[in-house]
């Protein structure tokens, strides 16, 4: 079995770890478990992760401020656990920096899907013909997964960089919400649509410095990247 990299997963309930060690590990994840929120940002800095899943509700630091701390340290996916039907937790989770969200009962089948198609959505791009797209200031270098705004760099979650990459890759095709979260949340994603709304919201806010507003509402359809036109 290939080795797929090392999952954080952090919440108080021993069952939940117990799980997601039993079903990520069969899959091919190292999973390191924690239960105290206090003990997330050393084991961070140690264990340095590729994925991490976290609980909101947790002792000592909670969840929505660790997804804020670990941002401002790596681009890394974060994955929120949340109880079922708390919309505003998911939101604020979202709101905060997480790539996605599941919500609690889960099934660990799908954490761990959800876990490999983040991955897949953050490998580097190789084909040169999609390695960088320019549209005046704005230039997106899939390659590396950066995103210029004139001169400067900007900082994107890895789904906020993927969701722009997709639209940029067709200007003007108007994607409708669920369109998008089956292309960049990287699978069949049977989730709230809001989620796309916020990942929408961010970006733009990211991207406010252009003269030109890239990314347009289709009412009552979705979005579409909407570069400026030659006489602007």
């Amino acid at each position: 079995m290939s080795y797929l990299g090392k999952v954080l997963v952090v919440d108080d309930d021993p069952n939940v770890l117990e799980l997601v060690k039993l079903y990520g590990e069969r899959e091919g994840f190292n999973v390191i478990g924690i239960n105290d929120g206090n003990l997330v940002l050393s084991a961070f800095d140690r264990e340095n992760p590729d994925v991490v899943i976290l609980d909101i509700m947790l002792p000592g630091i909670d969840g929505l401020t660790l997804c804020r701390k670990l941002r401002s340290i790596r681009m890394i996916p974060i994955i929120m656990l949340t109880a079922k039907g708390e919309e505003a937790d998911r939101v604020l989770g979202l709101e905060m920096g997480a790539d996605d969200y599941v919500s609690k009962p889960f099934s660990p089948r799908e954490l761990v899907a959800r876990i490999k198609a983040v991955q897949r959505r953050t490998q580097p791009i190789d084909d040169v013909k999609y390695a960088k797209l320019k549209y005046c200031d704005l230039e997106i270098q899939a390659d590396i997964r950066r995103v210029n705004v004139g001169d400067s760099a900007i900082e994107l979650t890895p789904r906020e960089f993927d969701l722009l990459y997709h639209l940029a890759q067709n200007p003007r095709r108007v994607y409708t919400r669920d369109d998008l979260l089956t292309a960049v949340w990287g699978y069949d994603y049977f989730g709230d649509q809001r989620t796309v709304d916020v990942h929408i919201r961010r970006l733009r806010e990211k991207l406010k410095e252009l003269p030109h507003e890239y990314i347009t509402t289709v009412w009552g359809v979705g979005y579409q990247f909407t570069p400026p036109s030659k006489e602007e």
